[in-house]
């Protein structure tokens, strides 16, 4: 009984919905994604007001909240994984340090942290502007007149690697390196268990995959290259490296810190349910501290840790929403911005939350795949 009326009554009210736009003349198919957008997207000079809202809004959007998604929750597992083990830590330094970290940040909204960086760091902060009257700050690479960073309160310069050509040969080579470094895995594995000796995985493995990668990147003509960032000629524009903006950063960094704070206590509360004979174990073994957590701990905390990791990944990445805060053009603020020029609310905000289902089902397949492959199989 209760599904069906569940079911009935998002019956009517999706009818009442559709009843009333009819009745207003509002359409509600899709063929509004045809139309331009009316608008053009801040730092997209592929973007114009002619661009159609589909594929080119829907994908300037998609790619941004990626973007700012897989940089938060890296700094939050790095940052959340060392605040975690600094809790526990025997040092009380420390260990008060990375509790006052948590108990900070982690009771503070969102919002407030990216409101914060947005304007105390950037807006109405120590950096100069990005005008042609007024260049920003221009750290040099040591001994070159290239760029090593470009600082503004508007946007930041580093270096990144472009292409030259060849690429394609250059990753079919680079497969069957890696197929030859699974196989000296592999190799090194069997020998571990053949003979006792120490395996050494790591080291023969990245050997050959750093002494075959060097090969086949000479082989293919050098098909990358350094391009370091530079103020245009309009004084303006970044050229060249990799440039964002300040609403990126704000966006990214506010949230990778907030979910850090819950990623800790996570880590912790996983690190103590680790039964406390391991680390007796460990200590018996004459193991260092690092030791320790790498080899006896932190594996079974992990198994642990990644099933409520899986609900701070989704938080993160639905929490990007945010960015309209610091207009960071990310998806919900490009379909908020068409629909305040004239386009319809309800196949637009339809898609979004398909969007944003999309991006919660691959970090949830992702994430159980990874479970899977950490739990331990009963016999």
């Amino acid at each position: 009984m209760v599904v069906v009326g569940v079911f009935g009554t998002l019956y009517w009210l999706i009818n009442n919905l559709i009843t009333n736009l009819d009745a207003s003349g509002i359409p509600i198919d899709f063929g509004v994604f045809d139309q331009p957008t009316n608008f053009s997207i801040r730092d997209d000079p592929g973007f114009d007001d002619r661009s159609p809202l589909f594929p080119n809004l829907l994908w300037v959007g998609i790619k941004n909240t990626a973007v700012s998604a897989v940089f938060g929750i890296f700094l939050a597992i790095t940052l959340g994984t060392l605040i975690g083990i600094g809790r526990l830590s025997s040092n009380w330094l420390v260990s008060k340090l990375s509790q006052l970290y948590v108990e900070a940040i982690r009771n503070v909204p969102p919002i407030i942290l990216i409101a914060f960086f947005g304007f105390a760091v950037f807006t109405f902060g120590p950096l100069p502007p990005f005008n042609p009257s007024s260049p920003p700050t221009q750290l040099k690479f040591p001994g070159a007149d290239s760029n090593l960073l470009i600082l503004s309160n508007d946007r930041w310069g580093v270096p990144s690697i472009a292409t030259t050509g060849g690429t394609g040969l250059f990753w079919i080579l680079m497969l069957l390196v890696l197929a030859a470094v699974v196989a000296v895995w592999r190799w090194r594995t069997k020998v571990n268990l053949d003979t006792g000796q120490p395996h050494r995985r790591v080291l023969y493995s990245f050997g050959t995959l750093l002494g075959l990668g060097i090969v086949a990147f000479v082989a293919t003509g050098t098909p990358y290259r350094m391009s370091w960032p530079a103020v245009s000629e309009s004084g303006r524009l970044i050229e060249g490296g990799f440039a964002t903006n300040a609403g990126w950063i704000s966006l990214t960094v506010a949230l990778g810190l907030y979910t850090a704070s819950h990623v800790a206590e996570i880590v912790r509360g996983s690190i103590q349910a680790v039964a406390k004979g391991q680390s007796e174990a460990s200590n018996a073994l004459a193991l260092s501290g690092f030791q320790r957590y790498r080899f006896v701990v932190l594996p079974q905390a992990l198994r642990i840790a990644i099933p409520p990791m899986i609900n701070q990944f989704l938080n993160l990445t639905k929490n990007t929403s945010l960015g309209v805060v610091v207009a960071y053009p990310e998806i919900t603020q490009l379909i908020r911005t068409a629909i305040g020029n004239g386009k319809p609310a309800v196949p637009l905000l339809a898609v979004l939350m398909v969007i944003y289902l999309g991006f919660s089902f691959f970090w949830s397949i992702i994430l159980n795949i990874v479970n899977r492959r950490f739990q331990l199989v009963g016999r």
